[in-house]
């Protein structure tokens, strides 16, 4: 199954966010995992759906979509270790698999029986370990669906920007601690479409978000899950394949890190693919092109829902 729809501009209304990120955070709430302080947010009533998000932001990529999502469903939210408003200790072992241990423990201390999955980059890793551990009968809780945004699904497709491969080199905690403002922006810019570019307040927002608890300082930790993509590619991949839950990928094609060649590749890997391509949008569809993956999204659910 293929679509493509042309990325909609973002109109100057439709811009004033309706959270802003202090209002965000206030709505939160903290729990702990590990010894560390861990915030997630939750809001709406219906069927559980868990929002993971990607690298190197947070849980407020999906502030919004989170509105519409929420008219619809029981939205759950966290960022991870390491991300945003959550601990980001210094001296730990980062890794896709304590994420994964992370969202797992968060979602069986809630109770649930069955859960959806939407996912953004690193989050998408994360659901391919929840999606193995699922096959493997490890998971308490039923996963109803699976929905992706652009990742690095495939790591013979991924193609990162040059400040993330000197990030996972020798070099990268030299790097991590001297990144400026200036360099962050710039590179994060390139992520993005053109037609739905992020305002001044928004890479504010972002930064903040990125050094908040000296996070700057762990990137270079962070980012070793591009090993962890390559090492467990075969794992990670075959739960992809081997899903029998209802699965639709969303990718803005004009991100240059895993957009086309990522899709590309999925349709040829994944049984039945379900791929929306979202023209001149970039990295963070549910950012630049929020009605756009919500009316995708809630296509797909409406698909086998009845």
């Amino acid at each position: 199954m293929e679509q493509a729809i042309p990325g909609s501009a973002i109109s100057a209304e439709n811009r004033q966010d309706t959270y802003t990120l202090e209002a965000w955070q206030q709505a939160g709430k903290w729990f702990s995992y590990d010894g560390h302080a861990i915030f997630s947010r939750m809001a709406g009533t219906g069927a559980p759906l868990v929002l993971l998000h990607g690298f190197p932001t947070a849980s407020w990529d999906w502030h919004r979509i989170w509105p519409m999502l929420a008219s619809q469903n029981q939205l759950l939210s966290l960022d991870m270790l390491g991300f945003g408003f959550s601990d980001k200790p210094r001296d730990y072992a980062y890794s896709i698999e304590d994420q994964a241990d992370l969202v797992q423990g968060w979602l069986e201390g809630l109770g649930l029986a069955s859960v959806h999955l939407f996912a953004h980059d690193y989050g998408s890793t994360v659901v391919q370990e929840l999606l193995a551990r699922d096959q493997e009968g490890l998971l308490s809780f039923r996963i109803d669906s699976v929905c992706l945004l652009n990742g690095g699904l495939f790591p013979e497709m991924h193609s990162p920007l040059f400040i993330q491969k000197i990030l996972k080199s020798p070099l990268g905690g030299l790097i991590s601690r001297g990144l400026t403002r200036r360099t962050f922006e710039r590179n994060f810019r390139r992520l993005m479409g053109e037609r739905n570019p992020p305002t001044q307040q928004d890479m504010e927002d972002f930064w903040h978000l990125l050094t908040y608890n000296n996070g700057r300082g762990i990137l270079h930790q962070l980012i070793q899950f591009m090993e962890e993509r390559r090492c467990h590619r075969n794992r990670w991949v075959d739960a992809l394949r081997n899903a029998s839950q209802p699965m639709r990928l969303i990718t803005g094609t004009a991100d240059p890190v895993s957009g086309s060649a990522m899709a590309r590749r999925y349709r040829e890997l994944i049984p039945a693919p379900d791929v929306v391509s979202l023209r001149n949008v970039g990295h963070y569809p549910h950012f630049e092109s929020p009605w756009d993956v919500f009316t995708a999204y809630r296509d797909f659910r409406a698909s086998f829902s009845g």
